[in-house]
């Protein structure tokens, strides 16, 4: 448990920043023992298998009528911490009695997201309260979802060169490959509270990346503030690094990584487009991130949620979270309910690889 909440991989400070800066079009507040909560409309195609969705994209009029799938939805948890922070002052089951009653009335879903699912990044106390939570909620009506894959690598090498060692062949020789273009990058690694950070300028160039990243996800669910990014970036109280990625002067990317107990997180990354993917930044990024984690002796680099496939073929292992949904319009949960396996498109994606 760390301070006020169960579950966290990041400083505390940093998931209070969820309620002091929730995402556009977000209203969070604090839920029973200080569980954030947020509300929001919830589009069902959020999480849908690709291959579904692609397949509801091609029937007629989808522009019209896929509107109707957004409903009004309660969230226990925070977008922008791995797992859901739990209050660690409460009982399982005054948890999900609290969390129900304080959900507001008018929502259709009241979803409590992220909670871990055995992870290996948790101690065995927080793995059981979670566990015990999941329970609780399942007997009072939630329906258990499998929620996205969390990649990390442990950092069990000595060097990037040891690391590559491990990979395919194929994908060795294409990162080697797509490697000779480091020499044409300046890297910077700037620390949170750099002066830097403190420039409007500086600040509306790297919240411009970030977007255009957002801007080409297949997902739009929380886009998030340039003042939350200001927090974290300008913060004395949470620890962490900017990689700023330069291509002959022009800024190309960036890279915003937390470091808490032994570990490098990485949360938000920005690219400009196209010189982005000339430069082959997302793997230039990665490997800078090892090697940099593996300077300061950290234990592990927590890679994020999205592209489980990529991280896969470059070494991550994975570890699930899941939601528990209760679906509040009976016709809507008998809908639901045999269909909740196609929500589960993470789960679907790793269970194909090799």
């Amino acid at each position: 448990m760390s301070g006020l909440w169960r579950n966290l991989l990041e400083p505390p400070a940093f998931a209070g920043l969820f309620l002091r800066h929730p995402p556009e079009g977000f209203t969070a507040f604090p839920g029973p023992g200080g569980l954030p909560l947020f509300r929001t409309r919830f589009s069902l195609l959020t999480t849908l298998e690709r291959r579904t969705l692609e397949r509801l994209r091609r029937l007629p009029l989808f522009a019209l009528w896929s509107p109707r799938l957004a409903l009004s939805a309660c969230f226990a948890g925070t977008t922008i911490t791995e797992y859901a922070p739990l209050p660690g002052a409460l009982s399982p089951a005054d948890l999900v009695d609290g969390l129900l009653r304080d959900a507001p009335g008018e929502a259709s879903l009241v979803i409590l997201k992220d909670l871990p699912e055995h992870s290996p990044l948790l101690g065995e106390e927080d793995n059981a309260f979670a566990a015990a939570v999941a329970e609780e909620a399942r007997g009072r009506g939630g329906l258990e979802v499998r929620g996205q894959a969390l990649a990390y690598v442990p950092l069990d090498f000595a060097a990037v060169e040891e690391y590559l060692g491990r990979l395919s062949p194929g994908r060795r020789k294409d990162l080697r490959r797509k490697g000779r273009l480091r020499r044409e990058l300046e890297l910077e690694i700037l620390p949170f509270g750099d002066p830097r950070f403190f420039r409007a300028d500086f600040l509306e160039d790297l919240y411009a990346l970030y977007l255009e990243v957002f801007a080409q996800s297949e997902i739009h669910f929380d886009l998030l503030s340039r003042e939350f990014f200001a927090a974290v970036l300008q913060s004395s109280e949470v620890s962490g690094v900017t990689m700023v990625y330069r291509h002959h002067g022009v800024l190309a990317g960036c890279n915003i990584c937390l470091i808490h107990e032994g570990r490098l997180i990485d949360k938000y990354i920005g690219f400009r487009y196209p010189l982005a993917r000339k430069l082959n930044l997302y793997f230039l990024s990665w490997l800078a991130n090892l090697e940099f984690a593996l300077d300061k002796r950290l234990t592990a680099y927590v890679a994020g949620w999205t592209d489980p496939e990529v991280k896969a073929g470059l070494g991550a292992a994975f570890t699930f979270t899941r939601h528990l949904v209760w679906v509040r319009r009976p016709l809507l949960r008998r809908v639901l309910y045999p269909l909740r396996r196609f929500f589960e498109a993470d789960g679907a994606i790793v269970r194909k690889m090799p």
